[in-house]
């Protein structure tokens, strides 16, 4: 099986009301250029039974459904076109040899995404690649009557495209993201990125809703925090 391509480039969302939908698709995995077929329900239902029942074929035709999907989280949270290739194929093997452990509580697609976020999670573990920052060090400081001791909240976001190339804004963000801690960045990746909803995050994470909630807003305020620092508001 080859690694399909994402047939179509997301925008990253808004972050903290920060215009973030500047450079970050995800890099095009090796392979040929075919979108992806979409089948209705059942017919997903009985490619799982097959699958279950070890028939490679079945493998196949969900590979082709759902490749190009889970390498774009993969590649977005390892950044690496090979590791996320990999993790991919890990997946899909995974999924082969463990199908039978698929109750069906969830959707298919809820469980492939759910292996995928943790093998990437699992390749940087072992790589320690990340490097994270301590988040409070670029969250808003307030007195104890509410004001901003450091600086108000200055609304940037028109001046980031007047003062860097697309190329610059795109690396901040890709170095920013790498330095949030793997797990909140999985649920930036699949919130921001990938437009998934709180309920859907949480069922691919194990998270609680509320969980996801409070990740997704401390992971924004250092992302909002990092980008405003290299615009020049660095509150200091």
């Amino acid at each position: 099986m080859v690694i399909q391509p994402a047939t179509e480039t997301k925008p990253v969302a808004e972050i903290a009301a920060t215009p973030l939908s500047v450079g970050l698709s995800s890099r095009r995995a090796p392979g040929r250029c075919t979108t992806p077929r979409r089948k209705p329900k059942d017919d997903e239902a009985r490619l799982v039974e097959r699958l279950k029942a070890g028939d490679e074929q079945a493998l196949e035709s969900i590979f082709n459904l759902y490749s190009s999907k889970l390498y774009s989280v993969a590649q977005r949270i390892l950044g690496d076109a090979a590791d996320a290739e990999e993790a991919v194929q890990d997946v899909f093997w995974t999924a082969y040899r463990k199908a039978k452990s698929f109750q069906g509580n969830s959707q298919f697609s809820t469980w492939l995404y759910r292996l995928t976020v943790n093998a990437a999670l699992g390749k940087i573990r072992r790589g320690r690649r990340n490097r994270e920052n301590p988040y409070d060090e670029f969250f808003p400081k307030f007195e104890k009557d509410g004001h901003h001791s450091v600086r108000p909240v200055v609304d940037w976001s028109d001046t980031l495209e007047e003062k860097y190339a697309r190329q610059e804004i795109r690396q901040m963000l890709v170095q920013a993201l790498d330095q949030l801690k793997p797990l909140d960045k999985s649920v930036v990746v699949l919130s921001d990125l990938e437009g998934m909803s709180d309920k859907e995050i949480a069922r691919i994470t194990d998270l609680t809703v509320s969980a996801v909630k409070t990740r997704l807003h401390r992971a924004r305020l250092f992302l909002r925090g990092k980008l405003a620092q290299h615009v020049g508001y660095s509150g200091k």
